[in-house]
């Protein structure tokens, strides 16, 4: 799906996203912010000195307050760590995989501890033939809201082709892919996606983990419930879920 920006929290909308089969983006920011500079000084305080180089966003504040995650020289990129969202329509059970996504299993484990998705709602659920996603990871609410910060993508290399596209172009994101949203190459920040179907997208967004048997069943329920209907649109095919999903609380599961 083809990435755009829209202007920053001009309007509270569903998503903050282009409203096409699939495009799956936030909307954080006026423009499209660029990748750190190659060769970016370890002692610039708005970059952090390991390999994610997490990098402050100024121009686009955090939705809620939250420090840059640590980045150390040597980031974990073995093993699996298991996160439970606790939410008003059931729990939703994630194993993120440090060695497909290590920059971002440790960015996501780090807004998990600062309790940043905590108290928040997931804006988007979609209902195309080829798109069956929610959406969470905003504060806002609104699709633009993000962490204060941005990263480099770490995409997968071996999706299956789309058995729906006869181009060859969209890979497949099975059901129960968990995968980061962006908002063009190297943009990530906060918000997720959980794929409900089998969905065909471009091989654009990090897939960093899987959804387990009951998480699944939690998003089958809010997935038969519907989007909720607007003025505009009566039957959306995009919008927010007219069950609304709160995360009440993401919690790390430590092995004893």
């Amino acid at each position: 799906m083809e990435a755009c920006r829209r202007p920053a929290r001009t309007l509270r909308r569903l998503a903050g996203v282009a409203l096409v089969a699939g495009t799956l983006v936030t909307g954080a920011g006026a423009a499209a912010v660029a990748a750190p500079p190659v060769g970016a000084s370890a002692d610039d305080s708005r970059v952090t000195p390991g390999p994610c180089a997490y990098t402050a966003t100024p121009e686009d504040p955090a939705a809620r307050p939250v420090p840059l995650p640590p980045d150390p020289r040597r980031t974990p990129d073995r093993g699996t760590v298991r996160v439970t969202l606790r939410t008003n329509q059931g729990p939703i059970g994630l194993t993120l995989d440090r060695e497909a996504a290590p920059c971002t299993v440790q960015s996501f484990l780090h807004l998990t501890r600062h309790r940043f998705y905590d108290r928040t709602s997931c804006h988007r659920l979609t209902a195309y033939p080829t798109l069956k996603v929610l959406q969470c990871g905003d504060p806002s609410g609104t699709g633009s809201g993000g962490p204060g910060y941005r990263y480099a993508d770490e995409l997968p290399t071996d999706l299956p082709p789309a058995p729906t596209d006869p181009t060859g172009v969209r890979r497949l994101y099975a059901r129960g892919t968990l995968a980061m949203a962006n908002a063009g190459p190297d943009t990530n920040g906060s918000q997720f996606f959980l794929v409900q179907s089998d969905s065909a997208l471009r091989p654009n967004y990090t897939v960093f983990g899987s959804i387990d048997a009951a998480g699944l069943a939690t998003l089958d329920r809010i997935a038969a419930g519907g989007i909720a209907p607007t003025a505009e649109d009566p039957a959306p095919v995009d919008g927010a879920p007219a069950l609304p999903v709160d995360i009440r609380r993401a919690a790390q599961h430590h092995h004893r």
